[in-house]
């Protein structure tokens, strides 16, 4: 199946990762802001008005503005007429990543150009838009994957198909993530020239909890020998890094930023516990089911995380990991001294987690799924031009 990519926005990180390098298929940007680039609009509204479809996708433009005022809104439209007036002529298939914003372009391209058009729902796209907005998607497109049972059970709910829904999980390249050398850790919090080490990697975002991390290591017995490396960036790192420095943990804790995948890996295997606090954001977005977890149990590490979203999809509490509830501080500093205290317990969860994300979540089964719901004779990882295609 030949793939060409259409993205609505222009990358800023500055690394190019190993498997950016991977990507086959051409990609194309549309303008990311209409402003910027006012002819290649004006040409495409001109070369796509007279198209059949252009009229309904107008009338239906013109009706999300009404009940969703705002440049964003403004925006998706010309973004969807320079899709539809750049698309190739070969084109049959129209699939969008993410449920929101992408989800809107494509689906007011798709009526332009008469094709039809699925979509991937993720995490935030799903939890941060309106419920009109869902069933108006969920009527137009053809189908819809989504990463977690917790999501296809929301959708499929505001489906007028639900046999529309599909649950496909992202899984894991265990290419990328090999079976780790992981030699039994002694360390037990005893002694403070050899601390057990806590590991997060995240965005320090809201959804992410990490405030709630800083005051669960604040709430640690202060005899106990730990150190936390949080990796990643995000807009609340400086406020954390004030929260950690009020508690009297700043000395405890290493902000490392954002890393490349392979360094990250190296953190994985370096780590004795994995703590991801996720919570529901008081905009309603949320994790979905976290990549960094099933990476981390890729590695055998011992994971906590909240029992929120579909992270008990993963996580089975007390047999590969632990789960406490979200926004609370206390049950998880009991969770982390748990486990700080008892590196038998550690490895007992870290082997079993392990076992799982290795037996039910490697990323070909996803592949599979995706390959079937477009129709491919061959659901093998070859056979499509995936980022994480092998070769």
């Amino acid at each position: 199946m030949a793939m060409r990519l259409f993205s609505l926005r222009r990358p800023t990180d500055p690394a190019v990762h190993p498997v950016h390098r991977e990507i086959l298929a051409p990609v194309s940007y549309l303008p990311e802001y209409l402003h910027e680039q006012p002819v290649r609009v004006l040409r495409a509204w001109w070369a796509v008005r007279r198209r059949p479809g252009y009229r309904r996708a107008r009338d239906v433009w013109l009706r999300d503005l009404r009940r969703d005022p705002g440049r964003n809104r403004i925006r998706r439209f010309g973004q969807a007429l320079v899709l539809a007036h750049e698309m190739p002529a070969d084109v049959g298939w129209l699939h969008a990543h993410f449920l929101h914003t992408p989800a809107s372009v494509t689906r007011y391209a798709a009526m332009i150009l008469g094709l039809p058009w699925s979509v991937s729902a993720h995490a935030k796209d799903v939890w941060t838009i309106p419920e009109w907005e869902k069933r108006e998607k969920l009527r137009d497109c053809r189908w819809l994957v989504t990463c977690s049972r917790y999501n296809a059970d929301h959708l499929a709910g505001l489906a007028p198909d639900p046999a529309r829904i599909s649950l496909v999980y992202h899984g894991l390249d265990l290419g990328r993530f090999p079976l780790p050398v992981r030699p039994l850790s002694f360390r037990d919090g005893g002694d403070p020239n050899d601390p057990v080490t806590l590991l997060s990697v995240g965005r320090a975002v809201e959804k992410k909890g990490y405030d709630v991390v800083v005051k669960a290591l604040a709430a640690l017995p202060s005899g106990l020998a730990w150190r936390f490396i949080h990796v990643g960036d995000g807009s609340l790192l400086k406020s954390l890094r004030e929260l950690a420095g009020a508690a009297g943990i700043a000395h405890h804790i290493q902000w490392v930023g954002a890393l490349p995948q392979e360094k990250v890996l190296a953190r994985y295997r370096a780590a004795d516990v994995f703590v991801l606090a996720s919570r529901v954001a008081a905009d309603g977005d949320r994790d979905g089911l976290p990549n960094v977890l099933m990476e981390a149990q890729s590695q055998g590490l011992a994971c906590v995380a909240s029992r929120v979203a579909a992270i008990p999809e993963l996580i089975q509490a007390g047999e590969t990991g632990l789960l406490v509830p979200p926004d609370d501080p206390t049950a998880l500093a009991t969770a982390l001294e748990r486990l700080i205290r008892t590196p038998a317990l550690r490895a007992r969860l870290g082997a079993a987690g392990m076992a799982r994300v290795r037996q039910h979540f490697p990323f070909e089964r996803g592949i599979g799924q995706l390959a079937a719901r477009f129709g491919l004779p061959h659901a093998e990882p070859e056979q499509c031009a995936s980022p994480s295609m092998r070769r």
